[in-house]
């Protein structure tokens, strides 16, 4: 089992802006003073510097053109909708905004068969958005593959018993929380885990200040100890810069790196920089447009592929 890959999945988007129907849990989005083309076109821009550094760090990076019939502006944030794994499933997952539903395509999965890659099984999550519950792939939850766990905070894209579901058929065990972020004098659930939490091979960074109840605290800091996780602490403030949405991925020559955003690799202090460079390289490259209109960084452009090659 491993817990990273050098494979991964990106949508270039072709409508991208800020989404109205994210926006009502999503603290982190925020509007620009741009049309929506000039908007678009700086995300485009963004995204095809940020491929361009994975490749030449030696990542796979297998990028699909969103559809611009289907009107989708997060599609650029795929790891919300499906998980790939080592025994060739794949995985769909209930969206909360309706106009990120038609995020999952057919082709997407046809274009990575045709990259040589094999999926035998589709598991579907996405009869619950009928009943108005979500799970967000990777956004809600952190996969710890080697130690078969998924970390998950609470929120309304983050259903508990979905959460127990997914646990059962991919034989994990669920660590769960609830994570909070100030917004206007209140404390409100973070929407998604992968802003607060990142888990590499032999560290985590995460912001346990969001995490207000001290024994959900306590639990999250003993599964990482006892897994050999060094851990690696951010403030809420630079989890506003989104320094806990990052992915480590594997390059060329077995180097390893940990993929996040310019905001986010100026917000660390030398000392976490020190911390996380004992262990891999940091790759970031800006993703200011799309941080701020899409509420997501590096880590949500990203969905992982584990699934094996035919």
């Amino acid at each position: 089992m491993r817990q990273i890959t050098d494979t991964l999945l990106m949508i270039r988007p072709v409508a991208f802006r800020m989404n109205e129907q994210t926006a009502v849990n999503n603290y982190f989005q925020e509007g620009l003073q741009l049309e929506n083309e000039k908007i678009n076109k700086k995300a485009q821009e963004e995204f095809d510097a940020f491929v361009e550094k994975l490749r030449d760090a030696g990542v796979k990076v297998i990028v699909v053109d969103d559809d611009e019939k289907l009107d989708t502006p997060d599609s650029i944030f795929p790891n919300n909708w499906v998980t790939f794994h080592e025994d060739a499933t794949a995985a769909l997952y209930p969206l909360f905004a309706e106009n990120r539903r038609r995020e999952r395509r057919a082709e997407v999965f046809e274009k990575i068969e045709e990259e040589g890659f094999l999926i035998n099984n589709v598991i579907d999550y996405t009869s619950a958005e009928e009943e108005e519950l979500f799970l967000e792939s990777t956004g809600s939850m952190i996969l710890d593959r080697v130690n078969e766990k998924a970390y998950c905070a609470l929120s309304p894209r983050a259903n508990e018993e979905l959460l127990i579901e997914f646990c059962e058929d991919f034989e994990l065990t669920p660590v769960i929380f609830t994570a909070y972020q100030d917004v206007d004098g209140r404390r409100m659930p973070i929407y998604h885990t992968n802003v607060m939490m990142c888990l590499a091979e032999n560290f985590a960074v995460i912001c346990l200040d969001s995490i207000d109840d001290p024994k959900e605290r306590k639990n999250v800091v003993k599964h990482l100890k006892s897994d050999g996780k060094e851990i690696i602490e951010i403030t809420e403030a630079q989890m506003h810069h989104y320094a806990g949405n990052m992915l480590q991925v594997a390059g060329k020559d077995g180097k390893k790196f940990l993929v996040m955003s310019q905001s986010a690799r100026e917000s660390l202090s030398p000392v976490q920089v020190a911390a996380i460079e004992k262990h891999c390289e940091i790759l970031s490259s800006d993703l200011s447009t799309i941080e701020t209109c899409g509420g997501g960084s590096a880590r949500c452009m990203l969905a992982e592929i584990f699934l094996p090659k035919k």
